[in-house]
């Protein structure tokens, strides 16, 4: 009896070479196979994983998985040329095109070219690999020397320095732990900028206003992974997938049992979280400026 993998890999590979799907079209996702043939997620993974081995399509940043153009050919690479960066950098990219989910050591010895085993003398296994990527991706944008004047200024900067990098690595959030912290070498100097920024606290006021701020841009930040492929699943964005939920709301507005909500949805709010993140972080420095600066009597 076939394989269910073998049938998903047979229909998409039809489509592409009829033309159905051209280059640059996204393929389903994995979770959109699991719907449309009731297959596991790891069948799923493993039908895509073989169409990349064969070179027919390929992971795009921000985008998902998409039909390779017909002149590309999968990538290579030798066992000297193998090294822990190059590693951790392949796997940092099919993160943040498909979803942490998707990195395993062998999906990232697939995009490499190379046996799986070769990974493991670089790399103990994911866990530890996890811990690399997350690490590296805060080398993407090095604090400046010198720090901005005054104690607001040097936060927020920091804060929004942040939130560009967990934007460009969505997966980011759900794997910085704030009750069981990972000893990040790149991080660290984020920690330090935040805690001389707010010298002049107790020690326990200074590491719970150092801690609020960091988990709000995580927790602003844990949605962008959802919602990322959500997008990628459905092909719709937050605003066209709220016009198909109208009809449900409908159900429970019209009793009038909710006028607040209700008048609130009347005035038709665009919802972005990038204007979510700056309304809460002036309000955290307005409290933290507040504690730091007591009013005048």
């Amino acid at each position: 009896m076939e394989h269910p993998y073998l049938r998903i890999v047979a229909e998409l590979r039809r489509r592409i070479a009829e033309g159905e799907l051209k280059p640059g079209d996204r393929v389903p996702s994995t979770r959109q196979l699991t719907q449309d043939w009731g297959v596991a997620m790891a069948t799923a993974t493993k039908a895509l994983t073989t169409l990349r081995q064969e070179g027919l399509v390929r992971a795009v940043q921000g985008v998902g998985t998409v039909v390779a153009d017909a002149m590309q050919t999968p990538r290579r690479t030798s066992d000297a040329e193998l090294s822990r960066e190059r590693i951790v950098r392949v796997a940092i990219e099919i993160a943040d095109s498909e979803g942490l989910a998707s990195v395993s050591m062998r999906r990232v010895a697939t995009e490499l070219g190379t046996a799986t085993m070769s990974l493991y003398r670089h790399i103990p296994g994911k866990d530890e690999l996890v811990l690399m990527m997350t690490d590296e991706v805060f080398t993407d944008e090095p604090l400046p020397a010198e720090p901005p004047a005054g104690m607001r200024e040097q936060l927020e900067y920091l804060c929004r320095l942040q939130w560009r990098i967990f934007r460009r690595h969505p997966w980011l959030a759900r794997s910085l732990s704030l009750t069981r912290p990972q000893l990040l070498r790149n991080g660290l100097p984020h920690t330090e900028w935040s805690l001389r920024a707010l010298r002049g606290l107790a020690p326990k006021a200074k590491l719970y206003a150092y801690l609020t701020l960091l988990n709000f841009v995580r927790g602003i930040a844990v949605n962008l992974e959802g919602e990322a492929e959500a997008e990628r699943d459905t092909g719709l964005t937050p605003d066209e997938w709220m016009q198909t939920q109208e009809p449900l709301l409908g159900l429970f507005l019209d009793g009038g049992q909710y006028p607040e909500f209700a008048e609130l949805l009347r005035h038709d709010i665009d919802f972005e979280l990038d204007e979510v993140f700056e309304f809460g972080l002036q309000r955290l420095l307005d409290g933290l400026t507040d504690l730091l600066v007591p009013p005048k009597r």
